[in-house]
């Protein structure tokens, strides 16, 4: 029994030795995190390395989106009426907004701009201008947000004046830091008796989205 008992004394005396020289080997970035700071790199060191993992690796903690954003965006859109087929054109613009956070959701508004050149009525004209009124809301977990959007829209046409609208749509939204964020936004556009005329007009746009924020 007592031999036992020192082969087990033995063997545990062996594991904690192995596992005092395995966390002396411990490094964070070229840091000996378990020695003392006079030993090695000092406090403001590591707390420099810590601050750069958290806020260029995304990695910034507990993400808050409440704030004033400016950005820019970029994509497809789909034009299509009910007396002809639909026009594919590349789209693109600005917008700018305030976000609030509430904790786990987040509500805001904004106002964007996009510019395209897409055919309405078989080529008769052109949509040049689409300006939004949004409103938004969405779960947020990390770093991300799913948010569904609506509003306001008013097109612009080369010679068939303007008319206004609505719209609906979803978008997924990516802090990378606490400055910048990206995503993407999928909204579908509806004109109804376009200026006065008989020709409904419908656009679906997708696009990718850069924001800063303040």
């Amino acid at each position: 029994m007592r031999k036992s008992t020192l082969v087990i004394a033995t063997a545990l005396i062996a594991a904690a030795t192995t596992a005092t020289a395995e966390r002396d080997d411990l490094e964070f970035d070229g840091l000996a995190l378990n020695q003392p700071l006079t030993a090695g790199a000092d406090k403001s060191e590591i707390d420099q390395t810590i601050v750069s993992r958290n806020v260029f690796g995304g990695d910034i903690g507990r993400s808050d989106w409440t704030g004033f954003y400016v950005g820019g965006q970029l994509g497809y859109a789909g034009v299509d009426t009910d007396i002809s087929d639909s026009s594919d054109e590349f789209i693109g613009g600005f917008f700018g907004g305030y976000d609030y956070d509430l904790g786990q959701w987040v509500v805001g508004g904004s106002l964007d701009y996009d510019f395209t050149d897409a055919d309405v009525a078989g080529g008769i004209a052109e949509v040049e201008n689409i300006f939004r009124v949004k409103a938004r809301g969405g779960y947020k977990f990390g770093n991300n947000l799913f948010y569904g959007t609506a509003g306001y829209a008013l097109a612009e046409t080369d010679n068939l004046g303007s008319d206004d609208g609505y719209f609906i749509g979803v978008g997924y939204e990516y802090l990378v830091n606490s400055n910048f964020s990206i995503g993407t936004e999928v909204l579908y556009h509806e004109f109804n008796n376009f200026n006065s005329t008989d020709v409904d007009v419908e656009a679906t746009t997708v696009q990718i989205r850069g924001t800063f924020r303040f």
